[in-house]
């Protein structure tokens, strides 16, 4: 984003509509007591429609910093933020609302409980201007959506780690915010709970439809909750759309491990074919000497120039004989390199001339009764191999 284009009109397309509007600009770091520090930058510029909005990104990516300037607890050096249409920030026209003021919901990764406070007053902490009996049906009813009125009488020291992560949710929600901050609040706990929460938290919204910005760097989470991902890298949203066209489609490089891309090949692109639809990348095996010809969607490439192909683990296919009469065009010999166990997965490393990780099921090893130093064939479909550009890391 360039600094003469923060203050205005958001262009993003799912700003019509939008419920929470953010185009900002933030510097971090720089000269600090004659020291010199990377600086870090954040660029952001979306839109937020009612529902769940992911946030992914790395550590230190600055999505927290992001929510940061939307709760007000940042202030950015430009832009603009409104909720609503009410403009909570806009350093054109000098207006920055108070964190209290600003109508949003806050969970934070550590929570932030009262140890010393039961259950019901962490609850109701945000409540303090209701008449009592506005705070007990608030807190009664957000106890029971989320299921937790049987610890109302507890401390938080006296309570289950997924039983405090929904004392925070109910806490955040009980207050009825017109938008609702999570950072990263399910970290700590297991998988079964989390997956009951998320589901909570799907029912409340349902009811509720409030924007709400949920900040991971967990794959699952983002499949369970986001019917949008936005990806951020070092300040700067990269890709941002559906799960399923963010994450399982990547078209950045950074993005390919969270697509479960486990396979990233760099290779020349030898032969172009329009009339089909796709092209042909040779790559080179590291020391081997050896070349590979893999056929993948045309891209916007050039005979010549140099490509990354991602392609997922369990995208591709092994068999013990050669197969014949298949729609997939990239048949390739090799040899079980590795084999390993890894929960449920068979993780097999299959020398080809060019490496490539498999995942396999534990009965389809069996079946085929697959070992080390074993002759095989790898079958890839077109359609599986991603285009991402080995220079920038975005596909053309």
């Amino acid at each position: 984003m360039k600094p003469e284009s923060v203050e205005k009109p958001l262009q993003n397309a799912e700003s019509a509509g939008a419920e929470l509007e953010i185009q900002i600009s933030k510097k971090f770091g720089g000269q600090t007591g004659g020291e010199s520090r990377v600086a870090f930058d954040i660029e952001a510029d979306f839109a937020l429609t009612r529902g769940i909005t992911v946030l992914l990104g790395h550590s230190g990516a600055g999505k927290t910093a992001i929510l940061n300037c939307i709760a007000g607890l940042i202030r950015p050096d430009r832009g603009r933020i409104a909720l609503q249409a009410e403009v909570l920030f806009s350093s054109e026209e000098n207006i920055d609302l108070p964190v209290e003021e600003r109508g949003i919901g806050y969970v934070f990764q550590h929570l932030a409980l009262f140890p010393h406070l039961t259950v019901w007053k962490n609850i109701a902490y945000g409540l303090e201007r209701l008449s009592r009996d506005e705070q007990t049906r608030r807190v009664g009813a957000i106890a029971e959506a989320f299921r937790i009125r049987h610890t109302i009488e507890k401390r938080p020291g006296e309570i289950s780690g997924g039983e405090k992560q929904r004392v925070a949710l109910a806490r955040a929600l009980v207050t009825e915010p017109r938008a609702l901050l999570l950072d990263e609040p399910l970290a700590a706990v297991d998988p079964g709970t989390k997956a009951r929460i998320i589901e909570d938290l799907r029912n409340w919204n349902a009811a509720h439809q409030i924007p709400i910005l949920y900040v991971t760097h967990n794959r699952e989470e983002v499949f369970a909750l986001g019917e949008r991902v936005i990806a951020l890298e070092n300040g700067r949203i990269i890709a941002q759309g559906t799960p399923a066209e963010v994450v399982r489609a990547p078209r950045h490089v950074s993005l390919a491990e969270w697509s479960g891309l486990e396979n990233r090949l760099e290779a020349q692109v030898v032969a172009l074919h329009e009339d089909q639809g796709t092209m042909t990348c040779r790559a080179q095996g590291a020391g081997s000497g050896k070349q590979v010809d893999l056929e993948i969607p045309l891209g916007h490439s050039r005979v010549g120039e140099f490509v990354l192909v991602g392609i997922g683990a369990g995208d591709i296919l092994v068999a013990t004989r050669r197969p014949e009469a298949l729609s997939a065009r990239n048949v390739l010999q090799g040899k079980i390199a590795s084999l390993r166990r890894r929960d449920v997965t068979v993780i097999a490393q299959v020398d080809c001339g060019v490496g490539f990780e498999v995942h396999l099921t534990p009965g389809a090893q069996e079946a085929l009764q697959l070992g080390t130093g074993q002759d095989v064939w790898v079958v890839i479909k077109t359609y599986s191999c991603h285009l991402l550009n080995a220079g920038s890391g975005i596909a053309e």
